[in-house]
């Protein structure tokens, strides 16, 4: 069976699709019959998005040719508002995945555990001194009592 379908073509992230008239046992980037025409997805400023030629679509049409779901969209629209103006771009499919309850962090922690960790440490050590004073100043009263 022949069909009218996208063709991907263009860069990663940057998509590019002719148009074109092929078997629909050859894959979606391989050999064609006849090239009818493009769409630009991401064109920007003066570049056009959408170019055919309808007198061609026709013709296959009536030799028994089925145009995929996105083109005969590309077409209907195509009809309606010519080359100069994009289509509307399609929404993003709905996931069916449940979502995660979002998780709060309490304010004034990361929880990044190496800020626990560095603060532990420091709490120590800013005891160990004054101990170590206390410790000292004991030692200082002891031997002014001795005297």
């Amino acid at each position: 069976m022949v069909k009218i379908r996208l063709q991907r073509g263009g860069a990663k992230k940057r998509p590019f699709y002719h148009i074109v008239v092929t078997d629909m046992r050859n894959g979606r980037d391989g050999r064609y019959i006849e090239r009818l025409g493009f769409f630009n997805p991401v064109a920007v400023g003066g570049e056009v998005p959408l170019r055919l030629d309808v007198e061609r679509i026709e013709y296959w049409k009536g030799h028994g040719a089925q145009l995929s779901e996105r083109v005969t969209n590309l077409v209907k629209y195509f009809n309606r508002h010519g080359e100069g103006v994009a289509p509307p771009r399609a929404a993003a499919p709905v996931s069916k995945a449940k979502e995660a309850p979002k998780q709060t962090v309490p304010s004034g922690e990361t929880g990044d555990q190496s800020d626990k960790a560095a603060a532990t440490e420091a709490a120590p050590a800013a005891e160990e001194p004054a101990a170590d004073a206390t410790a000292n100043g004991d030692a200082a009263e002891d031997s002014t009592a001795k005297e």
